[in-house]
């Protein structure tokens, strides 16, 4: 659309992952496999934890949380991914891709605060175990599930609406297979200053703020565990904890670099972007199933249990 002299963007093409059709027919089979394998694993932790009263506890709550957030996550990325890989014109209009940004932010800054909370639930249950149902008693723990949604919103919505402030003017390509804040950014005819302020701020006090209490969190639990006499008792602990710092792992090492570094469009890129919204909302549940033998333990009571006969 153009207003006088100032044309204006009306809609964005993302390039996606390929332009060979078969290379495409392949990629939708994948990502769709994929996509219902995590609303399935998420969905399913959902259905245990809330029907198996032996994990009624403060950390399979925030697991809770987490697994609705992920496939949550999941679907705000892979149904657009999947309708694209199918159609020839891969557009999005501007409030579709400024609507998936907030989401893509929001999920993202909901998660990093869900995982500090469960790393510190851990310290708690590990290092301070006496005190640990006062400290984590029901109030407690549903405002700090409440205070890491509110804090998601409030980051998702600031750099959503800083960023539709921006002008587009051309080119409209978004070298991304989603519509994310840096390659976004990249196609901004005015001053991105205030946006990219505001994102790096987030990182800086949500994404590494959160890292360095997770990371406190962890130090004092291995530290605690090392100091315990019964092997038994340390195994247990490194075994559960062992499943929060893969997830961790995972979703730092992708996230943080992805939006600390300048955007370029390169492929190091769009791996780093599907490795946090695609395959992390996957792993989690079969991290936390796998390696968790309450889980485990709740899976066969659920699925065997027998359906009582009412008249």
């Amino acid at each position: 659309m153009e207003v006088g002299n100032t044309t204006t963007v009306t809609t964005f093409v993302l390039l996606g992952l390929s332009n060979n059709p078969q290379v495409q027919a392949v990629l939708f089979v994948l990502f769709l496999g994929i996509y219902l394998l995590t609303l399935m694993g998420n969905l399913t932790m959902l259905l245990v934890i809330r029907t198996d009263s032996h994990l009624h506890t403060p950390m399979y709550f925030f697991l809770s949380h987490l697994s609705f957030l992920d496939a949550f996550y999941s679907s705000v990325i892979v149904p657009k991914l999947l309708e694209n890989l199918l159609s020839k014109w891969k557009t999005i209009s501007p409030l579709e891709c400024f609507t998936q940004i907030s989401l893509v932010i929001f999920s993202g800054a909901t998660e990093a605060c869900l995982l500090s909370v469960m790393a510190y639930d851990r310290f708690q249950a590990v290092c301070h175990p006496l005190l640990y149902v006062v400290a984590m008693n029901k109030k407690v723990c549903i405002g700090l599930v409440g205070a890491s949604w509110a804090i998601g919103m409030g980051t998702g919505l600031v750099n959503s609406i800083l960023l539709a402030q921006q002008h587009f003017c051309g080119p409209n390509l978004v070298r991304s297979f989603a519509c994310e804040l840096p390659p976004v950014l990249l196609l901004t005819c005015s001053d991105p200053y205030i946006s990219v302020v505001s994102i790096l701020t987030t990182m800086a006090v949500l994404g590494l703020g959160t890292l360095v209490l997770l990371l406190g969190s962890y130090t004092r639990i291995i530290m605690t565990a090392l100091g315990i006499n019964s092997a038994m008792g340390r195994s247990k602990i490194f075994s559960t904890c062992s499943s929060h710092f893969l997830v961790v792992t995972i979703f730092y090492g992708s996230g943080v670099f992805r939006y600390m570094t300048p955007a370029s469009g390169s492929s190091l890129e769009q791996v780093l972007s599907m490795q946090y919204s695609v395959v992390t909302p996957l792993l989690n549940p079969l991290i936390y199933s796998l390696k968790n033998q309450e889980v485990k333990a709740a899976l066969r009571r659920v699925f065997t249990r027998k359906p009582r006969l009412t008249f």
